[in-house]
């Protein structure tokens, strides 16, 4: 038997003290927020969870929304054998381009159909801008690849 001081640490544990299990904390017994009360808090920037709650998407929203998905899906399946990761969209909102996996850019979607909104994600770490096309490439590129194939 390993003596107490010998024994590995174990985390604080949940039924029967079971490593790498973590016991929930009480509010109460949490640190003060040191942003409380305080008009320059940086996290006022995100606003308060309920004001986000927006009214579900329209029918016609819904509706662009299962096509941008459906068009995924071809898009996804024709270029990423070609070495296209995603897809780069331009923020108009901080001027900079966005990249966007396909994974990524399906889920963003899927949600949006689901909750009528997006949460925030991580970007891209390092992207090779030449990895990721815009929409209208990919819109482009399956029309071709139609017409090619209508041609015959």
């Amino acid at each position: 038997m390993i003596s107490a001081a010998r024994r590995p640490p174990r985390a604080v544990g949940g039924p029967a003290g079971r490593p790498g299990t973590v016991q929930a904390v009480a509010h109460d017994v949490l640190p003060p927020d040191p942003f409380a009360d305080d008009p320059d808090d940086p996290a006022r920037a995100f606003g308060d969870p309920e004001d986000r709650l927006d009214e579900p998407i329209s029918d016609s929203e819904r509706t662009e929304l299962l096509a941008d998905l459906s068009d995924l899906a071809v898009y996804q399946a024709l270029l990423e054998p070609r070495g296209v990761r995603g897809i780069v969209v331009d923020c108009g909102e901080c001027d900079e381009p966005h990249y966007h996996d396909w994974h990524l850019l399906r889920a963003s979607l899927e949600q949006l159909l689901a909750d009528g909104r997006m949460r925030p994600h991580e970007p891209a770490y390092d992207p090779n801008p030449g990895d990721y096309v815009s929409w209208d490439y990919c819109r482009g590129f399956a029309d071709g690849v139609t017409a090619n194939e209508s041609a015959y």
